[in-house]
């Protein structure tokens, strides 16, 4: 998909508008999981999640290539969108994104807030994604797809500095939405020569690509009901799904029951706010604590983008209802 020389050019490219990252070794989680740990902050991002780095990417070679661009337009569920609202901002295209009902108030204020204009269509990511695709041929936009190599080349980049960081890793948990992420890693891991065993983690409730790699075919499904909105993905990307076939060495699925559990234990071990997401990784390890015994783990946090109302509801039930801040 990409050599090494274009992958370094692509972490160049994010770190004008970014810094690095963290990757800190927390001795509480290693206590917990009785392995030594070391998490990937993508929650330290421009946008709170790791997705920004694709957008950057992705709208440096389209505006170079194409110059007069009148906009783009795409579906999310929230970090894709912000990702390219904010990358569209720094090189000066419009930007249209689609989002289904109901989706996060928050992540939505956040794509307004860097400058891109905001339709609500379908009561999925799916139906949202294909109305979105109609639109651009309406309308003459350019589309920028969920899964697309420049978007996998610039994520890659956390792969890139963590395996860096950390070239001894053992096993490394990345969570699945469209695969970007965790194909990146994959990437990376070959690129570097790195042994590092790389595991895909999605929800019990969206499990497509964790059939499709155990059926070995493409594996569509009819909801994709978790809570945890970055890791709700009914219809598989193919080219996404033949890399993390090829890289990964297996897929676990986490409850949302699970993910709750891990973002309590991120914030009470690290003080870090997970999105379900974002705290899959470590509900992924949790669940395999008795294989991690000695080992070296990553854990990759993807994103910190969970709206108050959901984290004190799906994370915090017993709490006493709070009043809601004034913006």
């Amino acid at each position: 998909m990409f050599d090494l020389a274009e992958l370094e050019r692509a972490h160049t490219i994010v770190g004008a508008a970014m810094p690095p990252t963290p990757a800190h070794a927390w001795p509480l989680l290693a206590q917990r999981l009785g392995a030594s740990v070391v998490v990937k902050h993508e929650n330290h991002t421009p946008i709170g999640a790791f997705k920004v780095r694709g957008g950057l990417v992705y709208l440096e070679r389209l505006k170079r290539e194409q110059p007069d661009v009148p906009g783009i337009i795409s579906a999310t569920r929230g970090n894709h969108g912000q990702s390219l609202a904010f990358a569209a901002s720094r090189y000066g295209v419009p930007a249209l994104i689609y989002v289904p009902h109901g989706n996060s108030t928050e992540k939505n204020r956040a794509m307004q807030a860097f400058g891109a204009k905001l339709v609500e269509h379908g009561e999925d990511f799916q139906a949202a994604r294909e109305e979105s695709v109609r639109e651009a041929k309406r309308a003459g936009l350019h589309m920028v797809p969920s899964f697309h190599r420049d978007l996998v080349l610039g994520v890659a980049t956390y792969a890139l500095e963590l395996l860096r960081a950390a070239p001894d890793l053992d096993v490394l948990y990345v969570p699945i939405g469209q695969g970007s992420g965790i194909c990146g890693c994959i990437l990376a891991r070959d690129l570097l020569d790195r042994k590092t065993e790389i595991v895909g983690v999605q929800s019990t409730e969206a499990p497509a690509y964790a059939l499709s790699f155990a059926s070995g075919t493409l594996v569509k499904t009819n909801s994709s009901d978790t809570r945890a909105d970055g890791l709700a993905t009914r219809v598989p990307d193919e080219e996404a799904l033949a890399i993390i076939r090829k890289g990964a060495s297996r897929i676990v699925q986490v409850t949302d029951d699970e993910i709750a559990a891990a973002m309590r234990v991120y914030w009470t071990d690290t003080h870090n706010l997970a999105e379900g997401a974002g705290a899959a990784a470590l509900a992924a390890a949790l669940q395999d604590k008795a294989k991690l015994a000695g080992k070296r783990v990553g854990l990759i946090l993807s994103g910190g983008n969970i709206d108050f109302d959901l984290f004190r509801k799906w994370v915090m039930p017993e709490a006493a209802p709070m009043q809601k801040i004034a913006v």
